[in-house]
């Protein structure tokens, strides 16, 4: 999925009220995916802007909330959710927090349309190089139309795969599959 902003950011935990500073990535389909370190491995959280995000909030607008220590009020953000639920996030600053703010505003507003390769690798089955014109939003609004890669295997499509070479492994009496009976 195509990234659309990333960097350093603080969070506050949800019980003990506690800063942590996190990687964050913001991804086009509207993900805001928060990990361990900038190797993107480890991953703490995962955020669906287009689904939970009711608010953004910057600065004085986040009420009740003590930015960390050496850092000012302006640099905080905070993601309202539909659930009621809150993410406070600092920024390194002012300005920073400010591009967050549009940055996750965009990518809640701006409409993702996934579109699935066909086997002959046509856009939806239409032929062309260009993908088929839709009408997704009202004219002048930025359009976003994601291209799904088929041969990514997800990990249904494997368990389903495992799953069916261990039942075909039983069936012609294979000896390879005994060691999962015991």
């Amino acid at each position: 999925m195509a990234l659309v902003k990333s960097g350093w950011l603080w969070r506050q935990s949800s019980i003990l009220r506690r800063w942590k500073r996190n990687w964050f990535v913001l991804y086009l389909d509207g993900s805001l995916v928060y990990y361990h370190d900038q190797t993107q491995r480890d991953m703490d959280g995962r955020i669906h802007i287009k689904y939970s995000c009711r608010d953004v909030r910057t600065g004085r607008e986040c009420r009740d909330v003590q930015p960390p220590e050496g850092k000012g009020r302006d640099c905080l953000l905070t993601v309202v959710l539909r659930d009621g639920s809150r993410t406070t996030l600092c920024a390194e600053s002012e300005d920073d927090a400010v591009a967050w703010k549009m940055a996750v505003l965009e990518a809640k507003a701006t409409p993702v349309r996934l579109q699935p390769l066909s086997q002959d690798g046509l856009w939806g089955g239409h032929r062309g190089s260009s993908p088929p014109p839709f009408c997704l939003a009202a004219p002048g609004v930025t359009h976003v139309i994601v291209r799904e890669d088929p041969y990514r295997v997800s990990g249904d499509q494997m368990a389903l795969g495992l799953l069916a070479g261990a039942a075909t492994g039983a069936a012609l009496g294979s000896f390879m599959w005994m060691p999962c009976w015991f």
